[in-house]
């Protein structure tokens, strides 16, 4: 059987299929560069409920708020950029990214803070964790919270599960080279 051209069927044009392929890259060069504009805008500003801290505006804290950096290393969701507060911002707080690493100073002295309480020693900073409320626990908001007891005031530091130690590390080192140590208060 030979190919004459005189007998070939006619071929269908191509141009239908040029666009076609033209839209689809298109279509997908728009969804990367929509992703990429959503993913570097700012998240709105994160909103804080104002818990006791009677120390929130002293000396140390204030100190302790302008050495903190502007990014936290969260692990798995990468870089933390510090998030502005929505007003009324507590005093003594700061965030990074979303969900937010959310530290705040000043608090008063945890009740779970007792004599036998077991703390952790990051960056040489000693820390008593707070686990999540079991409320938390059902809601899967397992944020815990690590408080730094051996400093003139309290700073507590809570993670969402996703950012890994990164951001503790971090903060704890910023505490150590800011505020003074003392001794664990475990008196009731």
């Amino acid at each position: 059987m030979s190919c004459d051209p005189a007998t070939r069927p006619p071929s269908a044009p191509r141009w239908p299929l040029g666009i076609a392929l033209a839209l689809v890259v298109a279509l997908v060069v728009g969804v990367l560069i929509a992703a990429a504009v959503a993913r570097n805008q700012s998240p709105d500003p994160l909103r804080l409920v104002a818990l006791p801290a009677p120390s929130a505006t002293s000396t140390d804290c204030a100190r302790l708020l302008g050495a903190l950096p502007a990014t936290l290393d969260g692990g798995q969701m990468g870089g933390l950029p510090r998030r502005q507060l929505a007003a009324p911002a507590p005093a003594g707080a700061a965030g990074w990214g979303q969900p937010p690493v959310v530290l705040r100073c000043g608090l008063a002295r945890p009740a779970e803070l007792t004599p036998t309480s077991r703390l952790l020693d990051v960056s040489g900073v000693q820390f008593l964790e707070i686990p999540a409320p079991e409320t938390g626990r059902e809601t899967g908001r397992e944020t815990n919270s690590w408080v730094a007891v051996d400093r003139p005031v309290y700073v507590a530091v809570a993670l969402p599960p996703a950012s890994g130690s990164g951001p503790l590390q971090q903060l704890a080192t910023v505490i150590g080279n800011t505020l003074p140590q003392r001794d664990v208060d475990v008196s009731s």
